[in-house]
């Protein structure tokens, strides 16, 4: 279901709240919660598949060309 909330002043509230939200009827009920959704962020519950060590392991391997070289390249090909 998908409620359309039209309330200036309650999406200015909801945007800057934070993360989370916790959403209670004027009983003092708790109906739900309103989690902000950032463009590129990943799902909730999502964890790296890799350890620390695994982490750390990986960022010292550096394939590829360097970066001087790539460049040249580019400028070779397309100019400055």
């Amino acid at each position: 279901m998908s409620i359309t909330i039209t309330d200036p002043k309650l999406l200015e509230q909801l945007m800057q709240a934070g993360d989370t939200v916790d959403l209670v009827g004027p009983d003092g009920k708790r109906l739900g919660q309103f989690l902000i959704e950032y463009p590129g962020s990943p799902p909730p519950g999502f964890k790296i598949p890799f350890t620390e060590a695994e982490l750390d392991e990986l960022s010292k391997q550096r394939d590829g060309r360097p970066l001087a070289d790539i460049l040249r390249d580019l400028e070779a090909r397309y100019g400055k």
